[in-house]
């Protein structure tokens, strides 16, 4: 069988997307390839921070009126695997962490003031909020879920099956370096895959194989502002409301691309110490770099 290997690129969620298809009808790869990018777009106009009519400014304007709403099956399930993060977590994985990361602007390269941090603080937990499912109520006014810990893995999930139903069995999903696997190259090679190296990214790490699941990788090197010779990450710890001192990076293999990410963001938010006995009690493949460049793990 002639097999055609495409490549269809665009831009969603704030980063660069492609999706790798292999199969024999060009016209097939081209449908599968469509129905990815809509569903990649579809989650992204549903979850975005920055679009008045988003699920997520919804679910604000209900916070601010200190209201209740019921959300749809593909959010409840979204918010019952946020809610288990939270508990795995300690509360250090918090989607409702929104004014904390507002409050931290990288761009701004400055840091906030204790004081504006605490206010934020009251407006953060998940502990204020009560889910029932499908019934979620508000109990403090000013709230902002933040679902950017999950959607982008999960979005990339989504894209993967929507392929396969489009009767694509061979690719590749990549969303900003979060992948999910369709299915091996047609002549059953595995797809390979680099781990850039964190502060020297056209410097790979390492290249492991991949023909099933998801691949996330969680760091600082890419969002993260220097103030005064310190560096502070895009990860806040909800509890303090200050950015983690953590890994400068970690990347997971799992059985889907979500549960690779959402493995690798608590790895970070638990710290280099506690994130690494952490991973090797959860028995994933997991590769992970600390500010010194020191490797622990592996993706074999």
């Amino acid at each position: 069988m002639n097999a055609n290997s495409r490549s269809f690129r665009f831009s969603a969620m704030g980063c660069p997307c492609e999706v790798k298809l292999e199969g024999a009808d060009d016209d097939v790869l081209q449908r599968a390839a469509k129905a990815a990018r809509d569903e990649v777009e579809r989650l992204d106009r549903k979850y975005s921070h920055y679009r008045d009519d988003s699920l997520v400014a919804q679910l604000a304007a209900c916070a601010d009126a200190g209201g209740d709403m019921h959300v749809d099956d593909e959010t409840a399930n979204l918010l019952d695997f946020s809610a288990s993060l939270f508990e795995q977590s300690a509360a250090r994985f918090d989607i409702t962490a929104g004014p904390l990361t507002k409050l931290w602007d990288l761009q701004s390269a400055r840091v906030p003031e204790q004081q504006r941090i605490d206010a934020a603080l009251a407006h953060c937990g998940w502990q204020r909020v009560r889910w029932n499912r499908p019934h979620l109520h508000f109990s403090t006014t000013g709230m902002r879920l933040d679902l950017g810990g999950v959607v982008k893995e999960y979005a990339a999930d989504r894209a993967a099956e929507k392929c396969r139903e489009a009767r694509v069995s061979h690719g590749v999903v990549d969303l900003g370096g979060d992948l999910a696997v369709i299915g091996a190259h047609i002549d059953g090679a595995p797809w390979l895959a680099g781990i850039k190296t964190p502060h020297d990214p056209a410097r790979p790490l390492a290249t492991i194989e991949l023909q099933r699941g998801g691949l996330a990788t969680s760091g600082d090197y890419e969002r993260a502002m220097i103030v005064d010779g310190r560096r502070y990450s895009h990860i806040i710890d909800p509890r303090s409301g200050w950015p983690v001192q953590s890994f400068a990076s970690v990347s997971v293999l799992a059985e889907n691309c979500l549960v690779a990410g959402a493995a690798a963001t608590l790895a970070m938010l638990f710290g280099v110490e506690e994130g690494a006995a952490w991973l090797a009690r959860l028995g994933l493949p997991h590769l992970c770099v600390d500010t010194q460049g020191n490797v622990n793990g592996t993706l074999a």
